[in-house]
């Protein structure tokens, strides 16, 4: 479904079923510790049957990190939402820490039990896998953003002899989205591991700025 486009009863009813159910996920890990939640328990947090469970989710991993690719979308509307006469960059920018800066929690003990689940190895392999679906959902927003604008995201990328044009639709979007997300990751960690703890926004808003001198600087 294109953005834009109005989900109708039934899809509205498997997404906020599917957010219920990452959301619970994650709020029981909260509580009792990621090794102590069970799907049942999870289900019954979210008021289905394990069985509703299983046909969103293979396991608690992937309900958990499934927030990620949800705070993905959410960027990217915000992305899309922003000044047109904004550059890129700074739409973007702006966009990513706006979103965490106007996160719920604040530091305290919610803070230390999220802090423990984000780090939990258990969770790492999952969250690989998912930020190629939180990239996609960026990469998407980007060029629309672009292509309404109509300047590329990373500049025009000439073709090469032998190489199908296709394989750089996109390209120079999702470059961005993942470079973007990659250092949003960092701050992520390093604001997890802090002691004494810092400001997660601010965190974010520096590293996106090492980010953009590196990129001036080369």
């Amino acid at each position: 479904m294109g953005y834009g486009a109005v989900p109708g009863l039934r899809e509205r009813k498997k997404l906020a079923t599917r957010q219920e159910l990452a959301r619970a996920a994650l709020r029981l890990a909260m509580e009792r510790g990621l090794d102590n939640v069970l799907v049942e328990d999870i289900a019954a947090a979210a008021d289905v049957s394990p069985r509703t469970f299983n046909n969103y989710f293979a396991n608690k991993y992937e309900a958990i990190c499934s927030l990620g690719v949800e705070r993905a979308a959410l960027i990217g509307d915000a992305l899309r939402q922003r000044p047109a006469e904004e550059p890129l960059w700074e739409a973007l920018a702006n966009a990513v820490v706006g979103h965490y800066e106007q996160g719920p929690l604040r530091d305290g003990p919610a803070i230390a039990s999220l802090r423990m689940v984000m780090c939990s190895p258990q969770l790492r392999g999952e969250q690989h896998r998912t930020l190629g679906a939180m990239r996609e959902a960026l990469a998407s927003a980007i060029a629309e953003r672009t292509a309404m604008s109509g300047a590329g995201a990373a500049g025009s990328v000439p073709s090469r002899e032998g190489t199908a044009p296709a394989a750089y639709e996109g390209l120079g979007a999702e470059v961005l989205a993942a470079a973007v997300l990659a250092a949003a990751h960092v701050a992520v960690r390093r604001w997890a591991a802090a002691d004494p703890p810092v400001d997660l926004g601010q965190l974010i808003g520096t590293a996106l700025a090492e980010l953009a001198g590196t990129l001036r600087g080369a």
